[in-house]
């Protein structure tokens, strides 16, 4: 048994000596190896990098880290950074529109064409002033033909009093004559009648010269009224008509057919109407003092009143109109701008 252990010992094959010869090869190459990359490095450094500063070593990538940012601490103001603001007006607050309690389109009270227009939108216009004019053509025709039958009804007067004036010298004569028995009584009639007439004529031309004086004042004043004149003062809002049209204030008749020429608007009867609940109409009284706001001037704070309380309710919306009034004036503030208002308690 033993010779075949030897047998078997001696077929099988050592390796340590192989081992440690090949780790010292590997370890030989390996340090050749950097040899020979080193020399290379060395000469392309000689040849081509003498004058290049060795770049510095990569920076080593940190992991962030969040850091929580300090909380931010307001300071307290000092006395001298202290803002002192005004007390605001408190109270009710309701919204509406100014109006005028002055306004008016002016129209002719006859119908015709219009032949001249003296305004534009924006025109300041006085009481009375002529605002329009109206084709009074014919009406100017008749007035001429009037004031000629006046004439006309003057000069018959005066034919009738001369010639009445000759009649009564021929009743006198026939009396005289009569008198003395030189005529008949019926001469003396005959005159008598004569006068008689005449007076009676005398006395319708003056009637008729009275009407007359009357119709020439009847036509001027239908001239008068082919002109259109501001019922008061203030500034024209609207042209509503244009030269050529027909105006006509009973109707519209259509689209060719205007019932005003312009709108003028007191500028100076310029208030604030706002509708307020029922149930805060309370807190509401005549006088009382407000401060409107309007919503082109949001920061303009104006100074009004409570003018009147409109003694009638909306059914449908269950409010109450209130009339406030301004206390200053401004050329700022115009028709239908909308507002707010609130009244002080």
């Amino acid at each position: 048994m033993s010779d075949r252990r030897e047998q078997l010992h001696s077929l099988s094959i050592d390796r340590s000596e192989e081992i440690s010869g090949g780790g010292i090869g590997l370890v030989g190459v390996a340090v050749i190896a950097l040899l020979a990359a080193g020399a290379g490095a060395g000469a392309s450094w000689w040849f081509f990098g003498q004058d290049t500063a060795p770049a510095a070593p990569a920076p080593t990538p940190v992991a962030a880290v969040d850091t929580p940012a300090p909380a931010q601490t307001t300071p307290a103001p000092t006395p001298a950074e202290t803002v002192t603001r005004a007390p605001r007006a408190g109270g009710l607050v309701a919204s509406g529109y100014v109006v005028a309690r002055r306004q008016a389109t002016v129209s002719a009270e006859i119908t015709g064409r219009i032949r001249e227009v003296l305004v534009e939108e924006g025109t300041v216009v006085e009481a009375g002033q002529v605002v329009a004019r109206l084709d009074d053509t014919r009406a100017r025709l008749q007035l001429d033909l009037l004031r000629a039958q006046f004439t006309a009804s003057q000069a018959n007067i005066l034919s009738l009093e001369a010639q009445l004036a000759e009649a009564r010298r021929v009743l006198a004569r026939a009396e005289t004559l009569v008198e003395r028995n030189f005529t008949s009584e019926a001469t003396l009639t005959a005159s008598q009648s004569q006068v008689d007439s005449l007076a009676g004529q005398l006395a319708a031309a003056r009637a008729n010269l009275a009407a007359s004086r009357v119709s020439i004042a009847s036509q001027e004043d239908l001239v008068d009224r082919h002109v259109v004149r501001a019922p008061f003062s203030g500034v024209v809002i609207a042209k509503n008509a244009q030269v050529g049209e027909i105006l006509s204030p009973a109707s519209a008749g259509g689209g060719f057919t205007r019932t005003g020429v312009a709108t003028v608007v007191d500028m100076e009867s310029l208030e604030i109407e706002v509708d307020v609940n029922e149930g805060q109409i309370g807190r509401i009284s005549a006088g009382q003092a407000v401060e409107a706001r309007l919503d082109a001037y949001p920061d303009w704070r104006i100074r009004a009143e409570v003018a009147a309380i409109i003694p009638t309710a909306d059914r449908s919306r269950a409010t109450i109109r209130v009339r406030v009034a301004f206390l200053e004036r401004d050329e700022r503030i115009l028709p239908d701008m909308a507002s707010r208002v609130t009244f002080i308690e």
